[in-house]
């Protein structure tokens, strides 16, 4: 009987303190899709910020919703398609391709009263909807999109974008990142800002962009934001960013791993608050 008793208190015990698996959904765009896709960094990136989170936090399992070059609108444009499950917690990555793409922001309004898939901010509440109705009592974090210095993609330099320095279509960067705070506001669910995070400033995304000194033609080391002055042709020059310009990200807009090791710090502490552990 003594034996018997041993057994079922030690069940109890190891059922105490066994948590249940939490299942994260993570919905996003290439910085979130290439955690699961090293080979098109040019395998410049070995962990992602999912993988980093999972690290920290082993209880979670993650499902990669990211969607290489999407914006928020075809996100939600998409929202039946995309095969999005039940789960515990969700993360909303989104807005750097929005901006980009020239995409309307839009205002709080828009969101409050769901005024469709025309703005970011209509687009946010299609997405937020699409969560509610699969787990209405689910976590939802939002990360507002990094700053960004001048992108060349690495497998094609033909495809660049200058950064966030500049404005596109009469738009900031910083106002879609303060369209992400203001829905978290609103529906009061944490926000990670990283557009506003001191350790992500434009300065540190690089070490320097070489480039072909306009006056000798000699390949140069330009650092921020000098570099943002010198010409780049991707027909005739050579990729900008070797691999020792690599620091916060490895082409000026997606993380290296020390810029992912950053975002999932922040999406931990974001995802304890919630006490998700």
């Amino acid at each position: 009987m003594k034996k018997y008793l041993i057994v079922l208190v030690a069940a109890f015990l190891l059922c105490s303190f066994t948590q249940k698996e939490v299942t994260w959904v993570a919905i996003g765009d290439s910085i979130t899709y290439l955690n699961d896709h090293a080979d098109e960094t040019g395998n410049r990136v070995t962990k992602g910020y999912l993988t980093g989170v999972t690290e920290r936090l082993p209880n979670i399992k993650y499902i990669n919703q990211g969607h290489n070059g999407w914006t928020s609108g075809g996100i939600a444009e998409n929202i039946e398609k995309l095969g999005l499950v039940k789960a515990d917690v969700y993360s909303i990555f989104l807005g750097t391709n929005d901006w980009w793409g020239g995409r309307p922001v839009g205002t709080i309004e828009d969101y409050k009263n769901a005024t469709g898939n025309i703005t970011v901010y209509g687009s946010f509440r299609i997405i937020v909807n699409k969560i509610r109705g699969l787990n209405a009592q689910a976590k939802i974090v939002l990360i507002t999109p990094m700053q960004r210095n001048d992108f060349v993609y690495i497998a094609d330099a033909n495809n660049n974008a200058y950064g966030s320095y500049k404005k596109k279509n009469g738009q900031s960067l910083e106002e879609f990142a303060n369209a992400v705070i203001a829905i978290g506001k609103y529906e009061n669910v944490p926000v990670v800002d990283l557009y506003h995070d001191p350790s992500l400033k434009i300065e540190n995304l690089v070490n320097f962009k070489r480039l072909k000194d306009p006056k000798t033609g000699e390949y140069t080391n330009y650092t921020y934001p000098q570099s943002t002055e010198v010409p780049f042709n991707p027909k005739t020059d050579d990729y900008p960013y070797p691999p020792d310009a690599v620091k916060l990200t490895y082409d000026g807009l997606h993380p290296s791993d020390k810029g992912n090791e950053i975002i999932a710090k922040r999406v931990v502490r974001a995802f304890k608050k919630l006490g998700i552990r």
